[in-house]
Parts: C-alpha cells; sequence; structure tokens
C-alpha cells in the first residue's frame, strides 16, 4: 500500500486530500472545521480528517505533497519588486517579514506543522512539492473520465504561471503553454470585483451573478485599453492601470478616470445600473477569452476532450459556452478548481507523474466520487450530537423521512438538507445544502434575504434529475458539479409582458420567467446540477419522490451556510445555522427537525449575531 497525502496552504482555501494506491479517498477544505472562511492556515483538521478517513497515521503515509513551490513564488515576487521599484516599497515592507519569517522556508514550518500530528515524525524525503499550475492540471486531468485531453488552467497566479494549457494521456501530464503574471485572467476578473466594491478571491461569484442584469456597455473599452487579446487567445494586459503587482489595491485612478467611477466603496454606495454593466462587461470579456483559447487549442491540438482547474474554471457561465461552442466535444472541470483542489492534484501528480504508476479509466465516470469526499456521521452519532446542542428531534425510517421533506417542499417549506459525506470543493451538492421548491415565485428572495442574509440579486442553481435534465434545461450533458449554466427550456418561459421588459437592473429581480422561477437568472439561464442514482441515492430520491407529488423534477439548491461563514460540517453547524435562519425544516440524516415554540428566543438571538457578521 502507499499513502500519499496532498496539502495546500498558506494562501487561501487551504486544504488536505488523501489518495491511497492511486485511489482518492478523502478531501476537505481547513474552513469547514474552523469556521474561518477562505481559512489559508495550514489545514491541521482537514489532515486529521483525511488520515482518519484513510484509517492511517502520519507515519503510515509515504509521501507529503505540498501544492506549490515556494522558492519560485518568492522569486517572482522579488523580480517583480524590482521591476517596479521604487514603486511598491509599502507593500514590500508588509510582504517579505511574513516571507522571511515563514513562507521562504515552507519545508522547515511544514515539518513542523506536521509534528502536531505525530511528534515522532520525521519528513525525510517523504516531503515534495509541485507547482502550483501543475497541481491544477494534475487535478483536472487525472481524475477525469478521459484517456486524453486537452487540460487548460486560468487562476489568478501560481508561482509564475497565470494561464497553461498541458496534454494529459495515460499518466502523463505536460505544460506545453504558459502565460505569466502579471498577465492574468483571474486578476483581471479580481480588478472589476475590487472596482465594483466586491471581496477579492470570494466575491468573484457575485460579479457573474450581477451580469445578466446589464449590458456590456464597456467590452469594446476593455479590449481597448487594458488587454491586448490576440486570435488564439494569448494577451497581455496593461498594467498603466493595475495596481495589483506591487501595490495594496488592484485598480488605480487611472483605470476608475477610464470607465468614469471611483471604486465603489460596499458599506456606502449602492449597486446600480452602471455597476451591473461594469459585470456584464467584464464576464463577457472573460468569455471572449476562453473561447479564443479551447478554439485554438482544439484546432492546434485535434483533441476532443477538455479538462479545466484553476479558480477562473469556477466561472460556470464561461463554461457552459465553452461547451454549446462545440470545439470540445467533451469538458470536465475539477469541482475544487480552486487552490483547494491543488492538494487533490498535487498527491494525484505524485502517484502518476513522480512515482510512474498506470492510470486507469472507467468510461464516462470519473475519479471524485460526485466530489461527496469529506466527513460523514452515522446515525448514532447525529442524534448523540443533536441531543448535547439541546435539540428537538423525530427519528425517522429512510422512506418516511424522504417522503415528509417532499412533502414539506411541495407545501413552500426550505430545508436544510445533511446527508451522507461533505462536499469537497465551493458547491452545496446535495450532502450540506439548503433546498426549496423552484415553482415558488417567492422563494430565491426568501432564501436571499431570511436565510442566507445576503444580497438579494444572487441566483440559486436547480438540482434536477439527470434523466430528466434535457426536459427542462437546453442541456443534455453531465454537470454534477454545478459547474455548467444552461438556459432553461424555450416551453417552460414565461413571456414578459411590454412593461416588464422596459425594466432595468434590480427590477427585473421580480419578474417570473418560467414555471420554475426560482432557479431561473434573469437571462433564463440556470446553473444546473445534475443529479446522479450512484453518487447521491438519497438525493436522488428526494427529488424523484418530490416529483411524482409535484410533476417536476428539479428543487433549488444553495450551500448550507449565511453569508460570512463556511459551508457547515457537522449537525452541530447545521442546528445552529437552523435555529439562526427562517428555515422550517432541518432533516440529518434519519433525524427531523422543525421549530418548536420555544426556541423563537434562541432563534432570534442568533438571527441578530448573523445579521450583524
Amino acid at each position: 500500500m502507499t499513502a500519499i497525502l496532498g496539502i495546500s496552504a498558506f494562501y487561501h482555501d487551504s486544504a488536505a486530500a488523501i489518495v491511497v494506491d492511486g485511489t482518492l479517498v478523502a478531501a476537505a477544505q481547513e474552513e469547514r472545521f474552523t469556521r474561518k472562511k477562505h481559512d489559508a492556515g495550514y489545514p491541521f483538521h482537514a489532515i486529521e480528517y483525511v488520515l482518519g478517513e484513510a484509517g492511517l497515521g502520519l507515519g503510515d503515509v509515504d509521501h507529503i505533497a505540498f501544492y506549490d513551490k515556494p522558492f519560485l513564488k518568492f522569486e517572482r515576487l522579488l523580480e517583480t519588486y524590482v521591476s517596479y521599484a521604487p514603486r511598491g516599497l509599502k507593500s514590500f515592507r508588509m510582504a517579505m517579514p511574513v516571507w522571511l519569517r515563514e513562507k521562504l522556508f515552507q519545508k522547515d514550518l511544514l515539518s513542523r506543522e506536521l509534528r502536531r500530528h505525530d511528534p515522532e515524525f520525521r519528513p525525510g524525503d517523504k516531503l515534495m512539492f509541485s507547482e502550483h499550475h501543475f497541481s491544477h492540471a494534475a487535478s483536472a486531468f487525472f481524475p477525469s473520465p478521459f484517456e486524453e485531453a486537452v487540460v487548460l488552467t486560468l487562476d489568478g497566479v501560481g508561482e509564475w504561471a497565470t494561464t497553461t494549457l498541458a496534454i494529459g494521456r495515460g499518466k502523463d501530464l505536460k505544460i506545453e503553454k504558459e502565460i505569466h503574471f502579471p498577465h492574468s485572467i483571474g486578476l483581471l476578473y479580481s480588478a472589476f470585483t475590487y472596482y465594483t466594491g466586491f471581496k477579492v478571491n470570494s466575491g468573484e461569484y457575485k460579479v457573474m451573478g450581477l451580469a445578466p442584469y446589464g449590458t456590456p456597455r464597456f467590452k469594446d473599452v476593455i479590449l481597448e485599453n487594458l488587454i491586448d487579446l490576440k486570435d488564439d487567445g494569448s494577451f497581455r494586459l496593461d498594467m498603466q492601470y493595475f495596481n495589483y503587482a506591487v501595490g495594496l489595491t488592484m485598480t488605480n485612478q487611472r483605470f476608475s478616470d477610464l470607465f468614469g467611477e471611483p471604486v465603489r466603496q460596499p458599506e456606502k454606495d449602492p449597486l446600480t445600473q452602471f455597476h451591473m454593466d461594469i459585470a456584464a462587461s467584464v464576464q463577457a470579456v472573460t468569455e471572449e477569452i476562453v473561447l479564443r483559447l479551447t478554439r485554438s487549442a482544439a484546432q492546434e491540438y485535434g483533441i476532443e476532450n477538455l479538462c479545466m482547474a484553476g479558480g477562473v474554471a469556477l466561472n460556470c457561465v464561461a463554461n457552459g459556452h465553452i461547451l454549446r461552442d462545440g470545439a470540445f466535444k467533451n469538458i470536465w472541470v475539477q469541482p475544487a478548481a480552486g487552490d483547494a483542489g491543488g492538494a487533490v492534484g498535487a498527491a494525484l501528480a505524485a502517484w502518476h507523474t513522480e512515482l510512474q504508476h498506470e492510470r486507469k479509466t472507467d468510461g464516462p465516470t470519473d475519479k471524485m466520487k460526485g466530489s461527496y469526499l469529506g466527513p460523514a456521521f452515522v446515525q448514532d452519532d447525529i442524534e448523540r450530537r443533536l441531543t448535547a446542542a439541546g435539540a428537538k428531534f423525530s427519528t425517522l425510517e429512510t422512506d418516511a423521512v424522504i417522503s415528509e421533506a417532499a412533502a414539506a417542499l411541495a407545501d413552500g417549506k426550505a430545508l436544510g438538507w445533511f446527508q451522507g459525506r461533505m462536499e469537497f470543493g465551493p458547491r452545496a451538492l446535495g450532502g450540506r445544502s439548503i433546498i426549496g421548491d423552484p415553482r415558488s415565485p417567492s422563494m430565491q428572495k426568501t432564501l436571499n434575504l431570511k436565510v442566507k442574509y445576503r444580497e438579494s440579486f444572487r441566483p440559486f442553481a436547480p438540482s434536477v434529475l439527470r434523466e430528466d435534465v434535457s426536459d427542462w434545461f437546453e442541456l443534455d450533458y453531465d454537470s454534477p458539479y454545478m459547474l455548467l449554466v444552461a438556459d432553461v427550456q424555450e416551453k417552460l418561459r414565461r413571456k414578459m409582458t411590454a412593461e416588464e421588459t422596459q425594466l432595468f437592473g434590480i427590477e427585473k429581480l421580480n419578474v417570473v420567467r418560467s414555471e420554475i422561477p426560482a432557479v431561473t437568472h434573469v437571462d433564463y439561464s440556470a446553473r444546473v446540477q445534475t443529479v446522479h442514482v450512484e453518487t447521491n441515492p438519497m438525493y436522488h430520491a428526494l427529488i424523484t419522490e418530490f416529483k411524482q407529488r409535484t410533476g417536476c423534477p428539479v428543487l433549488v439548491n444553495t450551500s448550507f451556510n449565511v453569508r460570512g461563514e463556511p459551508i457547515v460540517c457537522t449537525p452541530e453547524d447545521a442546528f445552529h445555522c437552523f435555529m439562526g435562519t427562517d428555515l422550517d425544516m432541518l432533516v440529518i440524516g434519519r433525524c427531523v427537525l422543525r421549530k418548536p415554540d420555544q426556541d423563537q428566543a434562541l432563534k432570534q438571538d442568533y438571527k441578530e449575531a448573523f445579521e450583524l457578521d
């Protein structure tokens, strides 16, 4: 037996994964255990979990693979500061102490941290370092169902690379082309995230969700001033407009002058049509870049399969365009496409690339196990934990749980759904989800404002039975990880009135656009999750029961958390979130919880705490 521990840490979204004899056994993000969103620290709890899930101690691990190379990253920082000197002195003085104290000597730091798990542990030659984008590429190709694929990775920046194109064949993976810092699609998108008043490295989803409310009237301004985009998708940014290379902000005054408004201050300035048009414009530019990249790669290499990873690969709107464009017959995106997935990639790269083990594919089935790779809880443990937390619950047989939950959903109730293993990656996929009836015109607003406590414009995703997806959406393709956007079928759409077509911006939000309005965005699109009986039989059974009651094989699905909080990990997390929101029911394993009157005071306490967050 050969066990490989993969680690990503110290920048954002720290995580751990374990591969045993080439099989991905477990993976989890540290944030789920510490309750600190995007936790960048050493993933102590995630490592403890994956080791326990594999039934191993640290001494049983044969290799430990870290997802990037700190010396190369330090080289990039130094060269960048030197090339921009004397600009960036303040940023340099802030960055260097951390690097010289910790990050530069990560082998020693990791060795010390690893001994927290086992004081006798000495890594010796067990510790190895993969390059950042190679880890991304490995996370995309090796778990994919393809024997051969073009592998495209796009993010902010790793060591030097920001965009890479690799070719994967069997156990072999080789990066063929790179675009280097400071020229980056991810950082371009993050610059607009910052400019529209959202938080970099987490608010990009908001920009993507805001885009359909606007028109891309600034697309040409971006293409003519900010980026030199070639026909093959290669590009260079005009750094006169950006401050991220050596500064403390993403953009500068020249950037604001170009678009005619200052950076939006999120706590003071409202979202206006201008910001929606800005979001639509950078989204349109991003789609143009990735389509040129994918068309060029398909033509050059003549391979019909595409794998993707890196933070930009989470842009599911762009992914949908790639699929529909048809340059590649098949597309597979790593569900943990961001830095967390680097832990998986580093471990699989060690197994296939360093140790040269052969790779076997299983036809259409990938190796991510539906991304259900996190902790699960047995029924007795659930009941013990809920009782200790003061919860009042009923314990039912599985069929009765599904029946009651489906009945509540059909009655317009919003449910917390906690079943099986926790998802790895940013999306809840029916393991740690909040679910509702997509036919309800008020469900989107209810979930956003009374449950999630977040911006009202944020769209929700549909979970749909795989066998029914093409009847409800313009898609007949597996999308188990909620990473493809497709339009709602024409026959299900509602024609807008003349008055409704004249609405602008957020006014569009309240217009009912289809028979499933809660998951239909303002442009008739939806971020589709196909639900498969093989990977999540409980969730599949629930949607099937809901379909039998309503004729609709679709549920609203959003992550089980509130704004500013990671997705829930334990039954206690789920109970506290349930009590702090307007959720009507909570289902954990075979335990069903409703809101008793005596808990209203507790509910209000939690609600106030979350609203202050």
